[in-house]
């Protein structure tokens, strides 16, 4: 039942030409417009020694994260509230909560497309090095798709309309991005904007991401925040949510 739950809300997502390609081309384009430029393949001193490839390459798979997360997967699931299916759902043998986990299976399918797509890219068209550290590497991307996929799950469990839905999910978005260091690379910020951003989910994500590309130790601290808002935003998500 799952499965076909979950096969049929991927034909329903990829009805939507314009979210996929969002999802999937954003991060591949900003990785071309950025890598093809000159001297994007020299080691940046204020990307931390990263190349501009690498580094976009690894800022790629973290927007699509949050996109996901923040904005996509709320959005969705307050729709269905909306809508009344989640209440219909409830009187039958398909129980609503499949629906929940379809809808986190598919967008972390999604993701793990997105993280294979940036590599193989990277690879391919700049010669950038897979990361060197690969399984630090999985743990940033799964932790920090369970830290953004969980407070997702939380804005779903309280806001009443798709509209709200995106509406938190983009008060959250912005800053998130900002202090992540997607606007301006975090080697480049104040060292206060610096330390509250590498606390955020996205900047400890990104931060663990980028260091395991380059073959540098992950801080266990940033793995460690990234699990806390992952257990804390499940638990919160969990109590809060409502079918109607």
């Amino acid at each position: 039942m799952l499965a076909k739950l979950t096969y049929l809300e991927l034909k329903l997502f990829t009805r939507e030409i314009v979210l996929p390609a969002i999802v999937l081309l954003l991060p591949l384009a900003l990785l071309l417009g950025f890598g093809f430029q000159p001297g994007a393949n020299k080691a940046q001193h204020d990307l931390g020694g990263q190349t501009t490839a690498e580094y976009m390459a690894a800022l790629g798979v973290g927007i699509a994260l949050a996109i996901l997360g923040l904005t996509v997967l709320p959005a969705t699931l307050a729709s269905y509230r909306e809508k009344g299916v989640l209440r219909r759902m409830a009187t039958t043998p398909v129980r609503p909560a499949y629906l929940l986990i379809a809808q986190v299976l598919l967008y972390a399918v999604m993701a793990v497309v997105v993280v294979a797509l940036m590599i193989t890219a990277a690879r391919v068209l700049f010669g950038t090095p897979v990361p060197e550290r690969f399984p630090a590497f999985l743990a940033a991307v799964v932790l920090g798709l369970a830290a953004l996929f969980g407070i997702g799950l939380v804005i779903a469990a309280v806001a009443p309309s798709a509209k709200a839905g995106n509406g938190i999910g983009m008060v959250l978005f912005f800053p998130s991005m900002f202090l992540g260091g997607v606007y301006i690379p975090r080697e480049q910020m104040p060292d206060a904007l610096r330390a509250i951003g590498d606390y955020t989910p996205l900047g400890a994500t990104l931060k663990t991401m980028r260091d395991s590309w380059m073959g540098t130790e992950p801080r266990l601290a940033q793995l460690a925040i990234m699990a806390a808002y992952a257990l804390v935003a499940g638990l919160a998500a969990a109590k809060l949510f409502r079918w109607e």
